[in-house]
Order: structure tokens, then C-alpha cells, then sequence
């Protein structure tokens, strides 16, 4: 993918209280512009619970051409006929992941503000390298700050892309886009947004254009 080029990658609401009812906004939002991926992100449920909001919200995604991709979980991304999974530093290693979803399936990591760990992933075979918090966010704690300089130096010297997390809104977005940014994976700067979700992603999909 082009440094020059930048498309969203869309973040579930950590709690999604009545998924049958939300599945309506999920699709206003993927709708809303272009959406290169969507990460399903659920804290405190058990397998049964994270399974069934997948098969309500992951057939419009992939039905819309986006990527859907599970956080956290190798084995539940594959059973659930999910695209591939995001893994952290404190989950499965990559090679237990890529092996769960096959060598088709996308494995993104978590490499926080660490080029030695974006580095290794890159070199253990990541489709993805995600840099953050870039800005404050209220979705989780952030541990860790990353800086644009980051993202500068990964843009200039790898092939894998680079995805920015961390407080992402239509506002500040445009100095990681111009860093060299491929994704950024935003959730609380769509869904929070004062326009709606679907206007969120109509704004970040014009400044991608460079309007």
C-alpha cells in the first residue's frame, strides 16, 4: 500500500448492549464512506456471548467488502468466520495466531510506541504493525505514547503497513495521515461524533481524499 494513501480502520464500542438493535448504526457507519477493515473489540463477555454479536455484525461487514477482524482471540476469530485477528503484546504469539487463522488470514499486532517490536512482527510475518496512543483516549487505558516521528520512520523504510491508534478524531487526524499513516483505526472519533457515526466516516473518508 501507497505512504501516500490512508483508509479507516473502524473499532467496535467496547460494550454493544443490544446488538440486534446497534447492527443498524454498525451499518449506517460502513456505509458512511470508505472502510477498510472493522475490528470487533468486546471486554467482559465469555466465547458464547464475543460469538453471537460476531454473527450479527460480521455478515453486513464482509457483505460491504470490509475486512472484520476479532480482537484478541486467534481461536474464536477462525470459528466465528471472522477475516483475521488483532493480537497484543499480552495475547497469543503471532505464530499461534497465523496458524489459528490460516495464510490467508490477517494478523495485525500491537506494537505500542516500540520499533524493535514492529520490527520483529514485520519480520514474523504481520499483515499489520499498529502504533499508539498517538492522542488521550477514554476507549482504554493507554500505556503507552506514540509519536509521529514513528510513524515517519516506519512509512519511509517498510512495506508493512502501519496502522495509528489511540484518541482519533476527524480533528487531529490529518498530521498521522500526513506522517505516512496507511490505517487509522479509530472508535470513540466515530461513534462519538457529534454528527453521527455515518458523517464521522464521511469526514474521514474526505480528508483521506485530501479535501
Amino acid at each position: 500500500m501507497s505512504t501516500h494513501s490512508c483508509r479507516l480502520y473502524l473499532i467496535t464500542p467496547p460494550v454493544i448492549e443490544n446488538p440486534f438493535q446497534w447492527v443498524n448504526t454498525w451499518e449506517e457507519a460502513l456505509n458512511g464512506g470508505d472502510v477498510a477493515c472493522a475490528q470487533i473489540r468486546l471486554k467482559g463477555l465469555d466465547d458464547d456471548q464475543i460469538a453471537r454479536i460476531v454473527d450479527v455484525l460480521r455478515p453486513p461487514a464482509q457483505r460491504a467488502g470490509v475486512a472484520v477482524l476479532l480482537n484478541d482471540r486467534p481461536d474464536l476469530a477462525f470459528e466465528t468466520g471472522c477475516d483475521g485477528v488483532h493480537i497484543g503484546q499480552e495475547d497469543a504469539t503471532l505464530a499461534a495466531a497465523r496458524k489459528a487463522v490460516g495464510k490467508d488470514g490477517i494478523v495485525g499486532v500491537t506494537c505500542h510506541d516500540s520499533r524493535h517490536l514492529a520490527m520483529e512482527a514485520g519480520d514474523q510475518g504481520a499483515d499489520y504493525v499498529a502504533f499508539g496512543a498517538f492522542f488521550p483516549t477514554e476507549t482504554k487505558e493507554a500505556k503507552f505514547t506514540a509519536d509521529l516521528d514513528l510513524l515517519r520512520w516506519w512509512s519511509e523504510l517498510f512495506t508493512v503497513p502501519a496502522v495509528a491508534i489511540g484518541g482519533i478524531t476527524v480533528d487531529n487526524c490529518r498530521p498521522l495521515v500526513e506522517a505516512g499513516a496507511d490505517f487509522l483505526a479509530v472508535s470513540g472519533g466515530v461513534w462519538n461524533h457529534v454528527q453521527g457515526p455515518a458523517a464521522a466516516v464521511a469526514a474521514f473518508d474526505r480528508i483521506f481524499k485530501g479535501a
